[in-house]
């Protein structure tokens, strides 16, 4: 059986579960580059306008997979493959959420963070660990972390490697919301149904003005935004969006 599996569980909402409960979920080669090539096809279907990322009730991820790492040697050609494949997350241009239960730690923790939105349950414990292995974050967790968190709380959890609570990583601003336990996923699609329904182009230029402002001076960030705002005016959406609101009516946006 895949060790991720691609559902379809509602109209414009693509859902990737991770499936190695027995490892509980933990991020193998395998693992990383089938995630990679589900999110190549995504992006290439313009059927789904969000993915939800989820593992199971005990595991989002429990980190890499420590058996394999302690096979490499600093020329493994692993290190490149699975630089290529956390690429093919970064380049999706539509909405990702991390629908967050049990465990998110280490590389885990580092694929919540590559999402958009992350969704915790009450239970969820997440952190990065790796110093306790003698080495470090390697998948953005110290870059990621630190901007979510700010350097001086985010240094307090990477240099002991102990794990927050879903109440602590929320404070911290390391994930977007908390909820009870079991309602998790069923929240998480919730919201990725409603986003589906927005206009695509939108939503991707938001995505995109976020993402890359937050690495650029303010001006350029806000020239970029700007930019971005008069381009959307060229699209039929926004054209259907005003005129729908006019006319007190639902819109129809079909990503054109």
């Amino acid at each position: 059986m895949s060790v991720v599996l691609l559902e379809r569980p509602r109209e414009g909402v693509a859902l990737l579960r991770l499936n190695r409960p027995d490892r509980l979920n933990a991020l193998n080669m395998a693992v990383r580059e089938a995630l990679a090539s589900h999110f190549v096809t995504l992006s290439s279907d313009d059927a789904i306008r969000c993915v939800v990322v989820t593992g199971d009730e005990k595991a989002f991820a429990a980190g890499a997979d420590v058996a394999e790492l302690a096979k490499r040697t600093p020329t493994d050609e692993a290190f490149s493959r699975s630089r290529a494949a956390w690429a093919a997350l970064e380049r999706y241009r539509r909405p990702i959420i991390a629908a967050v239960s049990g465990f998110a730690l280490g590389g885990g923790c580092e694929l919540a963070m590559h999402c958009d939105i992350i969704i915790a349950g009450e239970g969820a414990k997440l952190g990065q660990p790796e110093v306790k292995l003698g080495i470090m974050p390697g998948a953005g967790g110290t870059q990621r972390f630190v901007r979510a968190a700010g350097k001086f709380a985010a240094l307090r959890w990477l240099l002991t490697g102990d794990l927050l609570s879903a109440a602590e990583a929320h404070r911290l601003g390391l994930v977007s919301e908390v909820v009870p336990d079991g309602e998790v996923l069923p929240h998480a699609l919730e919201i990725a149904t409603r986003i589906a329904a927005l206009p695509p182009l939108a939503v991707a230029a938001i995505k995109e003005a976020v993402l890359l402002g937050a690495d650029l001076p303010l001006d350029a960030a806000l020239r970029l935004e700007a930019e971005a705002f008069q381009t959307l005016f060229a699209t039929e959406d926004r054209a259907e969006g005003m005129r729908a609101f006019l006319e007190k009516r639902k819109p129809e946006f079909k990503g054109r």
